[in-house]
């Protein structure tokens, strides 16, 4: 069983900046595709971006390109999704998640391991 933990989401107002932490174990950070996905109430999981930490260049979906940045810290077995300029529609469930693979999907239907979330709340 993979292991994610998701850290960092709090609130922050609006034109902000967030650094949210996704710790996996050894196995999962070495072995798979994380990806960074949100959801917001009301609305479907959608993709920010994946990385096969192996490789290390990350991808993005259209939600997350220009103000999300992925990166990574090997010897912590860590993926960051750093947030900016962040306005009230990026109030959502943030989820890191993986899949046993080395071209990262960015669609969360693909993915097979989930963390429990950590919640981004902006305010105006």
């Amino acid at each position: 069983q993979e292991q994610l933990a998701e850290s960092g989401g709090g609130s922050v107002q609006a034109g902000g900046s967030l650094r949210l932490s996704c710790v996996a174990s050894e196995e999962t950070y070495r072995r798979n595709c994380l990806g960074w996905f949100r959801q917001a109430p009301g609305k479907e999981r959608e993709g920010i971006g994946a990385m096969y930490p192996y490789v290390g260049v990350a991808y993005y979906a259209d939600s997350g390109a220009g103000r999300f940045t992925i990166s990574q810290d090997d010897g912590k077995n860590t993926l960051y999704l750093h947030l900016s300029n962040l306005t009230i529609d990026d109030s959502a469930m943030y989820y890191c998640a993986a899949v046993p693979r080395v071209r990262c999907p960015l669609g969360p239907e693909e993915y097979k391991y989930w963390g429990q979330g950590t919640q981004v709340t902006v305010s105006s």
